[in-house]
């Protein structure tokens, strides 16, 4: 029904939709967004926007979102009430753990988790309430080797150095196409504009992709290396530092251990060795490893292209050597350690208890858990293989593996012979079809945002936070409630008593009150947890949580003992946000090994290098081709195909082929073309582009929606295809457990009928 303009007023909202968390002011009439824009107040993003968040408005009113629970019955998903729903759940998993134990209950969490408040407060509630070891998610298919490097160098694996892209004079970037993803594991809105600042004030650009991307045709000069080298090149880069004498870590060195045996480790890798594995010429090699040396400040960032491969920890922990040999480790214009708002007040500096892997395995494949942990790629032979400990029960937090994982016909196939499934989801989509109960979080608009996982990777130090645009809808939940009143299913408290829900977060605020007032380091040591849990505020559980982590948070007035400082309240104060200044230098501070030091050469790392040394001896054929993924601007994985705004323009499911490869192989662009490898095959129309390198072919990650019984009407007319179908989940990064999603060797021929490409547009499901 459209609502009276007269109706219409603005309101602050930051983007959830991708890691750039920018602002924005979006115009609503009734309840209905109707237009957005950016903010230009707000102080991290200064009015910058990208399609995604220009398009929140159809995301939000998308009519194949779900806004009722269904439940399976008969066979058949039908709409239920949420006292149905929450029934359904309670009288099943529990029942579940007890016949057959903790672990046959599993969790997949999906990567929208990070981008709600919600879904960073409640999984580790709702896993303690499991007590499963169960756990699958989006990072073993993006970026656990990064957190795996830092764990190993820094002690925290959430220790993540981001470039600073603002003062550096000098960018080395890997594996990364920032003009279409706006960054990852970097939180920076207008990361094309910081791109650009960066060379109008004389910075040098260096990109290394496959592909001629967006952001490569900006840059001072592009490295097309072959896909899944990047170890190889970065440990020449190394190499040449110790050889020619330029390794200096500067105000470093004092907090580093193990610089002469990285030196030794890596003296095979020389510029000669690795020029051939990585088609890149040992002169531009040296040429690289010496402008970052000459450079006044300079920064080395690698993301998804350099993690989603073989060698993707020894590729991000090489990140960081260089940063280090280099000097700009920890220093203005380098990479350093953001502070978030949330995260633990800085304690003096001391030894930790370290990073640990491999604390307990996968039961069939005995795969080695990293940060908690198990490889996503093994989710389907956890469900399939008979035994004790076997996954018969799944919780999916925002999570669609069937697309995002390898071989998601196997995993399709799994999910089916799930005992009990239960899905926190929004659309009915490639997975979520499985569930026997599906529960959908309300849309954007209605619900507070802050960025708890964002900020802890932002190029500066800032905190925002937006509380809900417009009411809950009628028969709608707020996903903070789903997920309490799921932890409350699990653990055999259900009810819908408003006080029992509210209990959830009540523990948690006791629990994290106990401990800080146990700490002889925090601001309210000896004081008493209940004094304390009164004074704060917040309207609901999750802002009292909020508040509860700011005032005891590094910038918080810590119940009283700074009285400037941060709290929910002068949040609220400043819609716009509040800037904490750029980031600065923070080691010691920031180690936990167990020497209190920069452990640059840790065990598992050197264990790992015999690996990556057989690599330099790998020759490919002529002919040989390696397909990589990428990213559209337009899209998020698999979340956005269904928005009639972005699913359009650039944003297609093609086969890009440079036409050197194209005209040997007999393909034709627009033809149809079949791709082949260790999974399966799929077919997609033929794109020709000098835009990727010969050798290399590239399917966008998160297409294939041709399945039948989901709820995406607009996705499922451009399904386009599953490229993680060509995986059969065998290649695996051993350290972090991380799917091989590039570099993988395919063949490539001409289908055989034009219409391949559009075959298995899915009907939609009705509901009853």
């Amino acid at each position: 029904m459209p609502h009276d303009a007269s109706s219409s007023r603005t309101a602050l909202r930051i983007c959830p939709l991708c890691e750039a968390t920018c602002g924005l002011t979006l115009t609503i009439e009734g309840t209905r967004i109707t237009g957005a824009r950016g903010d230009r107040d707000d102080v991290f993003s200064r009015g910058f926007i990208c399609p995604k968040g220009a398009s929140i408005g159809g995301l939000d009113a998308d009519p194949d979102r779900l806004r009722t629970p269904l439940a399976r019955k008969d066979g058949v998903l039908t709409e239920v009430s949420w006292s149905e729903a929450f029934d359904a759940i309670a009288r099943t998993l529990p029942a579940l753990a007890e016949e057959h134990g903790q672990q046959a209950v599993g969790v997949v969490r999906g990567n929208p988790n990070v981008h709600t408040m919600a879904g960073a407060l409640y999984p580790s509630a709702l896993l303690s309430a499991l007590r499963t070891r169960a756990l699958f998610t989006a990072s073993t298919l993006d970026q656990m080797p990064k957190h795996v490097s830092s764990g190993l160098l820094f002690g925290d694996p959430n220790a993540i150095p981001v470039p600073d892209l603002d003062r550096t004079d000098h960018l080395l970037l890997l594996g990364a196409n920032p003009l279409e993803s706006n960054g990852s594991l970097c939180t920076a809105p207008d990361f094309p504009g910081k791109l650009k600042a960066l060379r109008r004030r004389g910075g040098t650009l260096t990109v290394v992709d496959p592909r001629r991307t967006r952001t490569a045709r900006l840059a001072d000069r592009h490295v097309a290396i072959r896909p899944g080298a990047d170890a190889l090149l970065l440990a020449a880069l190394a190499h040449v530092l110790f050889e020619e004498k330029l390794a200096d870590p500067g105000e470093l060195a004092e907090h580093v251990e193990g610089l002469g045996e990285v030196a030794q480790a890596i003296r095979e890798f020389t510029p000669e060795a690795v020029a051939e594995a990585c088609d890149v010429g040992a002169a531009t090699i040296r040429t690289i490893a010496r402008e970052l040396v000459a450079a006044p400040t300079a920064a080395v960032y690698g993301r998804i292209g350099s993690c989603t491969v073989e060698h993707g920890t020894l590729a991000s922990w090489l990140v960081d050597v260089l940063n280090i040999l280099t000097g700009n480790l920890d220093r203005p214009g380098g990479a350093l350690f953001p502070l978030s708002a949330t995260a633990r007040a800085p304690r003096p500096a001391a030894p930790g208890k370290g990073f640990a892997l491999g604390r307990w395995s996968s039961r069939v494949s005995g795969h080695p858990e990293a940060k908690g942990e198990l490889p996503v790629s093994a989710l389907a032979e956890e469900i399939e293989t008979p035994g004790e400990g076997r996954i018969r029960a799944l919780i999916v937090l925002a999570a669609n593996p069937v697309l995002s994982a390898p071989d998601g016909d196997r995993l399709d196939r799994a999910l089916d012979g799930l005992d009990f499934m239960v899905s926190v989801d929004p659309y009915l989509n490639e997975t979520s079809r499985h569930a026997h109960v599906v529960l959908p979080p309300p849309p954007p608009s209605q619900s507070a945002h802050f960025d708890f996982a964002f900020n802890a990777f932002a190029v500066r130090n800032q905190v925002r936070y937006t509380r809900p645009a417009v009411p809950l809808d009628d028969g709608l939940l707020d996903e903070s409630e789903i997920l309490a009143r799921l932890v409350l299913a699990v653990s055999g408290m259900h009810g819908t008593d408003p006080s029992a829900v509210a209990a959830v977060d009540a523990t948690v605020i006791d629990r994290m009150l106990a401990r800080a007032v146990a700490d002889p380091h925090s601001p309210v040591h000896g004081r008493t947890p209940a004094e304390l849990a009164a004074s704060l505020t917040g309207r609901t559980g999750p802002e009292r949580r909020l508040d509860l982590m700011l005032r005891l948070g590094p910038y918080g007035e810590g119940f009283g003992a700074a009285p400037d400082g941060l709290t929910l309240q002068r949040l609220l104060a400043h819609p716009h946000g509040i800037d904490l200044g750029p980031l600065r230098p923070r080691i010691p501070e920031v180690l936990t090994t167990r020497s209190g030091r920069i452990e640059l050469l840790p065990a598992p790392i050197a264990a790992d290098l015999p690996r990556l040394r057989r690599a330099l001896a790998v020759r490919r054929g002529p002919d040989a081709l390696l397909l990589i993924g990428r990213r559209h601007l337009r899209s998020n994985n698999s979340w956005m195909h269904n928005i009639a705004e972005l699913n359009g323009g650039s944003n297609v499911c093609t086969l890009q082929i440079h036409p050197a490869d194209a005209a040997r192989l007999g393909l034709t662009d627009g033809g149809p073309a079949t791709v082949t490898s260790d999974g399966g095959s799929v077919t997609a129309p033929v794109e020709l582009t000098e835009g990727v390198r010969t050798g290399v072919v590239s399917l966008p990650h998160g297409w294939g929606h041709n399945r039948p019984g989901t709820r995406l009407s607009i996705a499922a007319a451009h399904p386009g295809v599953n490229v993680n179908q060509l995986l059969d989940g065998s290649r695996l990064d051993p350290l972090s457990g991380t799917a091989v999603l590039n570099g993988i060797p395919v063949s490539v021929t001409p289908a055989a009928t034009p219409d391949a490409v559009t075959q298995g547009v899915p009907p939609v499901l009705p509901l009853t």
